[in-house]
């Protein structure tokens, strides 16, 4: 299962029926409490933030690591690629891998198949 949290409706479709063209089990958060929630009614394997929500995003990722049932689930966030403090406070906060919103648009496929397979 992969969790993401995007920041508009663009992106939002655009992961979920990626993923459903994938035959991989996707969901949305949209804020610390749903995450809660996903984490405690499934297995997600990786969580994907948009970082253009700027400070929520960031929230996310202070929840996930701060819940033990966030331990393993592995983190990509992605922002345009001017953004590169909101990347580096990313990083900082635990992300496992941050991408330019071109790269992580280009190589959407690829990433989702990775993320399914994380443990």
């Amino acid at each position: 299962m992969i969790l993401y949290f995007a920041s508009d409706l663009v992106w939002a479709t655009r992961i979920k029926a990626t993923a459903e063209d994938l035959g991989l089990p996707c969901r949305p958060v949209r804020n610390p409490d749903m995450l809660a929630q996903r984490l405690g009614d499934s297995k997600p394997t990786a969580l994907i933030l948009d970082l253009e929500t700027e400070q929520a995003g960031l929230e996310l990722l202070a929840a996930l690591r701060a819940n033990p049932a966030g331990a393993g689930v592995r983190v990509l966030a992605f922002a345009p690629h001017v953004k590169k403090d909101l990347m580096q406070a990313a990083r900082d906060a635990g992300a496992n891998e941050v991408l330019t919103r071109g790269a992580f648009d280009h190589d959407l496929v690829d990433i989702l198949f990775r993320l399914a397979a994380s443990t």
